[in-house]
Parts: C-alpha cells; structure tokens; sequence
C-alpha cells in the first residue's frame, strides 16, 4: 500500500535539484512518486524519468509519470497517470502492459462513477482544498466529499 504519494512540481523546488527533492521526499517517507512536469520538452522529460528510476529503484519506491503514456512506455515506468482532458482510459489501457499502475484523477461525482468500470489502480481526488498551484479547477472536494466518494467507490483513493 503507498501511503504518502509525492506530486513533483519543479517550480515547487525552490531552485533545487528534483532528484534532491524527491530523495529528501522518499527518505521522510514518500512511498509513490509521480513525476509532473508539464513545461519539460520530451527529451527533458525522458532524461528526468529515468534519473528518478534508477534513484527510485534503490528504494523500492515506483514511479509514475503523468499524462505522457509515450514516456511511461518509453523509460519503462512503474505506471502512468491521467487526467479527464488526456488520453481516454480505454485507449491507455490498449497501450500499457498490464504489470504498469494507472491512475485516473476525478473532480466530480459523476467522474468518479463513470471510473468505476475501469480497471485502476487508483484514483486521485483533485483537489481536496483549492489551492494556488492549481488553478483550472472545478471544484473542492471538502472532507464531506471526500467522506462521500470513498462511499462509492471501490479504487483507492489519492488526495
């Protein structure tokens, strides 16, 4: 079970180097990380991922990249992560081997139903309190929310 999942945000980093951060991360306990970083051009982003494999890997700690199933492919990732505007699960569920971890983010009700046909293995709740890195939001989940979609849902739950 992974307990504390860590959501990478390099701008976040305060100037400090992301395999710092996240080892710093890992050693106070993270147990899942997910590698997001929506300004890095693709090859950035390949070299990125796999730095934090191989750092990760020491750990026992997975990897997850968000939205770019072609780089969780490519540096062979622990599971990929997507949004309601990426990729439809049906078409990653086609392209993913079935040992890597996909997770679904949901910011309604209606989502989370929907997501109950799906084979995940988890879904993110986004976001529990509206907060200022994250500005396209539709709404806050509040605890009550919360309370309410673990009633309804099988998957585990990231928030």
């Amino acid at each position: 079970m992974y307990d504390l999942y860590l959501v990478t945000d390099e701008k976040m980093s305060l100037d400090r180097d992301i395999s710092y951060v996240v080892e710093q991360a890992v050693e106070g306990g993270v147990t899942m990380v997910q590698l997001r970083e929506k300004e890095l051009n693709t090859r950035e982003f390949i070299k990125r991922s796999l730095n934090l494999k191989k750092l990760l890997s020491k750990y026992d700690v997975p990897l997850i990249i968000n939205d770019r199933i072609d780089i969780a492919l490519a540096v062979e990732a622990d599971g990929v992560h997507v949004g309601q505007s990426d990729m439809p699960y049906e078409y990653v569920k086609r392209l993913i081997p079935e040992k890597m971890m996909l997770g679904l983010s949901v910011e309604t009700l209606d989502q989370a139903v929907e997501a109950e046909k799906y084979d995940l293995d988890y879904l993110s709740v986004s976001p529990v309190f509206f907060t200022p890195t994250k500005t396209n939001l539709y709404r806050e989940w509040g605890i009550e929310g919360l309370r309410k979609l673990r009633s309804i849902t099988k998957h585990k739950l990231i928030a």
